[in-house]
C-alpha cells in the first residue's frame, strides 16, 4: 500500500520564541502515523488516526500549514488553493491567496466562509478544531511533520493523493531522491554544529536528535552538538562548553545573535563561521530541505 503524506515558516528573535515550534517539537516526538488510502478511494486515515471522507477531485482547498501550502505549489496544484494562513509565505505567489489568519488559533468561521471542499492542516492544529470541522461537515485531513527526513517523501505522496496529483507527487519524490543520492555522505571529519532556534532571555532552543532538522545537519556533513537531546531546549552552559565549529541561524536573526553576549564569545562567531540560512528551508519539512543540505555542505566544506 502506498503511503500518502507533509509542514511552515517559523520566525524567532532573541526576544520572542514562537509557541509554534514548542508545540511542533512535542508533536514531532510523539506522532509517527502515516496518512494512507483506505479500501474506498474517498476515505483516508490522517496522521492523528482520524478516518476522513474526502472528495476524489477537490476544487476548493484551504491549507492550514506553510509546509502543506509549499508542497501544493511544488505539485502544481496551486489553482485549487482558496485559503492559506498568515505563515504561508512561500512561494511569493501565495500572497495572492486569501488568508484565514493564524495557525494555533484557527478561525473556523473564516475557513468555512471560503466554502472549501477539503481542508489540509499540519502540526499546529489541535483536536478542538478538527472536532469543529467534523461537526460542520467539512473534511479536514491532518498531515504533520515527522521526526525523520525520509518522511518528507511520505508527506508529499499524501498531499499529492489528496489534491489529485499522485503522478506529480511520484515524479517530485523521484527527483528529490535522485538529488539526495548524488550527495557524498562520507566525511573524514564532521564539523560540529549548533542550530539556533531561539536565544536570549527567553532561553536557548535548538533541534535535538529526534528531529528531521538533525537529519539535515548530518546529511550536510555536520554533527549536531544537541543530537543527544530529546526535544528543543538546550542549556547555555552546554553551548559554551561544546563551542561548535559552526553556528546555523536564520538570516534575519544572525546579526542579533552575533552581537549578543555571551554568544559573541563563541569560537564560531569569532571566526566568522556563522551561517545564515533562509527561513523555511530548514524549519519546514519541504522539498527545499535538499537546497538547505547543499547550501550547508558548501559553506561548511569550502
Amino acid at each position: 500500500m502506498r503511503h500518502k503524506h507533509l509542514s511552515f515558516s517559523l520566525r524567532f528573535t532573541f526576544s520572542h520564541f514562537s509557541l509554534y515550534t514548542i508545540i511542533l517539537a512535542i508533536l514531532l516526538t510523539s506522532c509517527t502515523h502515516t496518512v494512507h488510502q483506505e479500501a474506498t478511494a474517498d476515505t483516508v486515515t490522517d496522521d492523528y488516526g482520524r478516518r476522513v471522507a474526502v472528495p476524489s477531485s477537490p476544487t476548493r482547498v484551504v491549507s492550514c500549514s506553510p509546509s502543506v501550502t509549499e508542497i501544493i505549489y511544488a505539485l502544481g496544484a496551486e489553482e485549487l488553493l482558496v485559503g492559506r494562513t498568515d505563515f504561508c509565505t512561500y512561494p511569493a505567489e501565495v500572497e495572492g491567496i486569501p488568508s484565514i489568519g493564524g495557525i494555533s488559533n484557527l478561525n473556523v468561521e473564516s475557513i468555512l466562509a471560503l466554502q472549501p471542499d477539503l481542508v489540509i492542516s499540519g502540526s499546529m492544529v489541535g483536536k478542538q478544531v478538527t472536532d469543529q470541522m467534523d461537526v460542520m461537515g467539512t473534511p479536514m485531513v491532518c498531515v504533520i511533520e515527522k521526526p525523520k527526513f525520509e518522511a518528507l517523501y511520505d508527506n508529499i505522496a499524501a498531499i499529492g493523493h489528496l489534491v489529485g496529483k499522485d503522478h506529480e507527487a511520484d515524479s517530485l519524490n523521484a527527483l528529490l531522491r535522485h538529488r539526495v543520492s548524488q550527495l557524498n555522505t562520507q566525511h573524514s571529519t564532521l564539523n560540529t554544529c549548533y542550530y539556533v532556534v531561539g536565544f536570549g532571555p527567553a532561553g536557548n532552543f535548538t533541534a535535538g536528535g529526534n528531529t528531521f532538522i538533525n537529519d539535515i545537519i548530518r546529511m550536510a556533513g555536520g554533527r549536531n552538538i544537541a543530537e543527544e537531546v530529546s526535544g528543543w531546549s538546550y542549556s547555555l552552559e552546554a553551548l559554551v562548553k561544546e563551542d561548535p565549529d559552526y553556528i546555523l541561524v536564520r538570516r534575519e536573526d544572525s546579526a542579533a545573535f552575533c552581537s549578543m553576549k555571551p554568544y559573541n564569545t563563541l569560537r564560531a562567531v569569532r571566526q566568522g563561521h556563522v551561517i545564515g540560512i533562509e527561513s523555511g528551508t530548514l524549519d519546514l519539512q519541504v522539498p527545499r530541505n535538499i537546497d538547505a543540505i547543499l547550501y550547508l555542505r558548501k559553506r561548511m566544506n569550502p
